[in-house]
């Protein structure tokens, strides 16, 4: 008994010293030299300015819209680190929270990351909500099974407030990389409350924030709570960004008496031949009001909403009639929100923001020809499973550059193998640079290989505007080497169905070549079966299929261990090989 006390001294002293503050290192907007904040179109003129609109725009628009301009809905930050605890701390010039809408939602953050697959996963941290709003991420996981050099963060701004002051904190000693805006064209949302992000419970179930994370691609949420009205100055500002579709959601705040429904048809018409008339062959989604799930019990409300609809239609009908191109209809019927997805017969909760954005995902993907399937080889995911050999997002962002300045007549696709090929983007994994030199560059070849990628990575890719822009000849798609340990034969030849499928919807001029998977090390004889899969797949869906990894097997089947560096990457030797059976398809016309 004697010995108790010590013991409850060391116990108590170990206690504290486990407890002691974490010494924190902070990062603020204004510490980066280029544009961070995500969901923002015209970073130039904002720098570190957490807002949606401009300064100029301030005397554009009317107040109120400006106003609203100023809350951060949409907008959100993206950085690398791979810290065991995150701080957010910032502070709101209004309220924290609304009668209908919690100050999580109103006010609030959420904290999503990346695993090195594409899989999304919420941090839920503990917050409060005093003078300084602080969110506390801890015990965070912060590596995972491919490397050790941290996880990619998006962290999701409020809806409902004007942001100030914010910072990041993460432990000494941790990786924080902030990532500059995404070059890939945006979604551009105009729209009313809902748009903004009422009444989502936070800011990650907005519906546009879900959109964002489904398509995996930036949206720019220009909802402006009552103030939707397609207005001439904020469809002027709209029009001045390079947009990948344009989508107008204005209904809920046209209704009559808000204006007459002649003004609404005239509207309508005006803000889409305004954006036409710049934006010549980007796609215009008008959607309907999405009705008010009270209006059975109280009926005058049901007028209003089927009265706005029915005029959406007929100036849709009118510009079709006229042969405005390119434009898109969102019905009531595929939004398909009931009484369980409100708030207050008006705004969705959480149900009704998912319903939201699966319509939107569903009626974009249709327009954009971007469908997905069930299998994982079919779901368009990026990755991060090898950034201390090369930046999978800085490769994706230069063959974008790539595309705008240099013309290309063949692109090779593929992963690590043709990555390590040569060409350009260049990089400092080449191998075979002689023999691509030799047998690619005559013809304007570009290399689109991804080191580690799989066939839901290309697909990604190609979703992801890398083939805009460009207008090759030939296109020659070797993958599924990774896709080996993870997915039957089947799954990997339906992935390569969609991904060709997707690709003659991008290029229909191209002349396309599926490769069959090159051999590895103890995979010979089931690559040869899977290969006979991927011909016969080919010949169903009218592109062209060759072999030409057949002779880096030896006469038993066993791969030529003289070609390979490591029994799955060529050596030179290897891809001067690859290079001479690659000849006949480049040549051919």
């Amino acid at each position: 008994m004697k010995q108790l006390p010590t013991f409850l001294l060391c116990l108590f002293s170990a206690v504290a010293l486990a407890q002691a503050p974490v010494e924190l290192k902070w990062w603020k907007p204004s510490d980066s030299p280029f544009a961070v904040i995500d969901g923002q179109a015209w970073s130039g003129e904002m720098r570190d300015t957490i807002q949606r609109f401009p300064p100029r725009a301030e005397s554009m628009v009317r107040k109120a819209v400006w106003n609203l301009s100023r809350n951060s809905a949409g907008l959100s930050i993206r950085f690398v680190s791979d810290a065991p605890q995150i701080i957010v701390r910032y502070k709101v010039t209004g309220n924290a929270a609304m009668p209908h809408m919690p100050a999580t939602g109103v006010s609030g953050v959420d904290l999503y990351g990346l695993d090195s697959d594409g899989n999304w996963h919420l941090a839920n941290g503990k917050y409060s909500f005093r003078d300084t709003v602080q969110y506390n991420f801890d015990k965070l996981k912060p590596n995972d099974n491919y490397h050790k050099l941290g996880r990619e963060y998006h962290l999701f701004l409020p809806l409902y407030n004007s942001v100030r002051d914010l910072e990041i904190g993460v432990p000494i000693g941790s990786i924080f990389t902030v990532l500059p805006q995404r070059l890939e064209k945006p979604i551009v949302v105009y729209g009313t409350s809902i748009a903004q992000g009422a009444c989502a419970s936070r800011p990650g179930m907005a519906w546009t924030n879900i959109l964002a994370r489904k398509l995996d691609r930036t949206v720019i949420n220009l909802g402006f709570s009552g103030n939707g009205r397609l207005e001439k100055e904020v469809i002027d500002l709209i029009n001045e960004i390079d947009a990948k579709v344009f989508v107008l959601d204005c209904l809920p705040n046209l209704i009559y008496p808000i204006v007459e429904r002649k003004e609404l048809q005239k509207r309508i018409i005006e803000s889409v031949k305004t954006l036409r008339a710049k934006h010549p062959n980007t796609p215009i989604l008008l959607t309907e009001h999405d009705g008010y799930t009270d209006s059975y019990l109280m009926p005058h409300r049901q007028t209003l909403f089927e009265d706005a609809n029915q005029d959406l239609r007929e100036a849709f009908a009118q510009l079709r009639n006229e042969k405005v191109s390119n434009i898109y209809l969102l019905p009531i019927s595929e939004i398909g929100i009931d009484h369980e997805g409100m708030v207050d017969g008006t705004h969705p909760n959480d149900l009704g923001m998912m319903r939201y954005a699966d319509a939107y995902e569903k009626k974009l993907r249709e327009i954009l020809q971007q469908p997905v399937g069930t299998l994982k080889t079919q779901i368009p995911v990026r990755h991060n499973r090898e950034p201390g050999s090369y930046n999978w997002e800085e490769r994706h962002n230069a063959i974008l550059k790539l595309n705008q300045t240099e013309p290309t007549k063949v692109l090779m696709i593929g992963n690590s193998i043709t990555h390590n090929w040569g060409g350009k983007p260049l990089n400092n994994r080449i191998k075979g640079a002689d023999a691509w030199q030799k047998y690619l560059e005559p013809f304007q070849a570009r290399n689109f290989g991804f080191g580690w990628d799989r066939v839901e990575n290309v697909l990604w890719r190609v979703y992801h505007d890398e083939l805009d822009g460009i207008s090759p000849e030939k296109i020659i798609i070797n993958i599924g080497t990774n896709n080996l340990h993870l997915n039957t034969d089947n799954e990997i030849i339906q992935g390569l169905k969609l991904l060709a499928q997707a690709i003659k919807n991008q290029q229909p001029k191209a002349k396309i070549t599926l490769l069959g998977i090159y051999p590895r090390r103890e995979q010979e004889s089931r690559i040869v079966t899977l290969n006979n899969g991927i011909q016969a797949l080919t010949q169903s869906i009218g592109v062209g299929y060759a072999d030409i990894g057949k002779p880096l097997l030896l006469k038993t089947g066993k791969i030529d261990e003289k070609m390979f560096s490591d029994g799955l990457h060529p050596n030179a030797a290897g891809y001067e090989l690859l290079g001479k059976e690659l000849q006949p398809i480049l040549k051919e016309n």
